[in-house]
Parts: C-alpha cells; sequence; structure tokens
C-alpha cells in the first residue's frame, strides 16, 4: 500500500473534541511542523497540517504551510492520477484563496474520493465532486 495512505489511515477517525479542548493529536499536526499551538487549535482549518504532517511521517516533501492551496506548488502536476497523490480542491469559487486538500483513495466518473483531515471534523474519507479539483500532485520522497 502506498505510504502516504497508510501514514494517513493510522490516524483514520481522528476527531475534533466538543467543547473548549482541542484533541491532542489535531494540534500535534500543527506543532509538529513548528507552528505555534497558542495560534492554531481545532477552530483553525486543519486539512493543510493533516496533510503535511502525513508527508513528513511518510517521508516526503511538504508545502510547510497551512493553506490548502499551498500544495499547488509541492511536488508535480499529474493527469493520471494515483492512490496516495495530493488532491487539491477548491472552496467558495475557483479564483478564492480557500481549497481543500487530501489524499486521493479513488475516482468515479464524477467524484474524488479524498482521505483527509477535518473532513467532517474527523480524520475521514469523503467524497468531492470532481469539478472542485484544482490538481493532482504527485510528490517526491525526501532525500
Amino acid at each position: 500500500m502506498n505510504k502516504l495512505i497508510t501514514v494517513a489511515l493510522s490516524q483514520y477517525g481522528v476527531k475534533e473534541v466538543k467543547g473548549s479542548k482541542d484533541h491532542p493529536q489535531i494540534i500535534n499536526y500543527f506543532t509538529s511542523m513548528g507552528f505555534d499551538k497558542t495560534k492554531y487549535n481545532e477552530d483553525t482549518a486543519w486539512c493543510g497540517a493533516f496533510a503535511n504532517w502525513v508527508a513528513n511521517k511518510a517521508g516526503y516533501e511538504c508545502s510547510n504551510r497551512l493553506t490548502a492551496r499551498s500544495w499547488l506548488s509541492v511536488g508535480n502536476s499529474t493527469s493520471s492520477p494515483e492512490v496516495g497523490d495530493v488532491v487539491v480542491l477548491w472552496r467558495d469559487n475557483p479564483e478564492s484563496w480557500k481549497g481543500h486538500v487530501g489524499f486521493l483513495v479513488k475516482e468515479s466518473k464524477r467524484y474524488v474520493y479524498l482521505l483527509g483531515g477535518n473532513q467532517g471534523n474527523s480524520v475521514s474519507i469523503k467524497a468531492y465532486p470532481k469539478n472542485r479539483v484544482l490538481d493532482y500532485r504527485k510528490l517526491s520522497k525526501n532525500g
């Protein structure tokens, strides 16, 4: 199995905590990448932090930024995506700075299925319409 998917699946089910506390593993996605835990919590969109954590743990290049669209400059664009490739989606509208990032699990004619963080406030697999895909990115291993 793809190393990126293996690492991401190890986190499957990590979920935001209701109330004023934060799930310590979600905070770890930020802090292990050098982001200040006093500035970020579960209320911060954390899909980018999760993608960086996974890529780093798996030994792949990272964006080292929290925005989903920062992944548009990592790795190489591919028109033949495979399981484990990074998928960057637009959010609100295609021209917005907002987005979502996750790892490709499978695709159908109309949907991409992503394993990602902050999907329903948890690490999960979720279907997204293909017309929201900005790019598929194939990451390179570090070293």
